[in-house]
């Protein structure tokens, strides 16, 4: 019982100077989630827009800026619906919000580009 005492002594302190120094470096294990992996190498790629997207992004006053920094950063990918597997270019979609969906996205990941095949308003 005595070395178990000693073990959590030393163990706890260092656990938390763990954090503290991992915490200031900016680390961080959500970045190996699938959600997060589709998310950061979506948003690494040249983004193009199909013309029905286009469209849809005129007629609901939608920018690109709102498609990049709120749909596809804070969007959740729908696996089950989503073709990962697809070659040479993996489909997904995204929902955004995660609770009570406002806006569905479409798009194509390849190797240099990220292309946006659909954009819809749900109700």
């Amino acid at each position: 019982m005595k070395k178990f005492k000693f073990y959590l002594i030393g163990f706890i302190p260092g656990l938390i100077l763990v954090f503290f120094i991992l915490n200031k470096k900016g680390a961080s294990c959500s970045g190996y989630l699938p959600n997060s992996r589709v998310i950061a190498e979506t948003l690494s790629k040249e983004f193009k827009y199909s013309e029905e997207v286009k469209n849809v992004m005129a007629i609901n006053k939608i920018d690109e800026k709102f498609i990049k920094d709120s749909i596809i950063t804070q969007g959740k990918v729908d696996f089950d619906r989503s073709n990962a597997q697809q070659k040479p270019c993996p489909a997904y979609i995204i929902t955004y919000p995660e609770k009570n969906p406002k806006y569905e996205i479409g798009f194509e990941k390849c190797e240099e580009t990220m292309t946006v095949n659909s954009l819809k308003k749900l109700k």
